[in-house]
């Protein structure tokens, strides 16, 4: 006797990109920093998130959405560092 199913899949699982991961940390850490290390921090994650969402085109890698999220908190960073360093 003879079953159709298919053979299980060996393509390992999808898996976040360290890009992405970073993104987010320097997006985090540049709110709780000061102005002209905020900004840097801001800038590396917008860099960060470009490449995590150029990595997650690939269907073996996640963190797509996470990677834009982590442009927006760049730049609302980079906002954020202005402010500092004016006020």
């Amino acid at each position: 006797m003879t079953t159709d199913r298919l053979p299980a899949s060996t393509a390992p699982a999808p898996a976040f990109s360290i890009p992405s991961i970073l993104a987010i940390l320097a997006a985090i850490g540049s709110f709780m920093t000061g102005a002209f290390l905020g900004m840097i921090l801001a800038i590396a994650a917008i860099v960060l998130g470009l490449i995590g969402v150029m990595l997650a085109l690939s269907p073996r890698v996640r963190g797509g959405m996470m990677s834009i999220l982590s442009i927006l908190a760049g730049v609302a960073g980079i906002v954020a560092a202005v402010f500092k360093l004016v006020f």
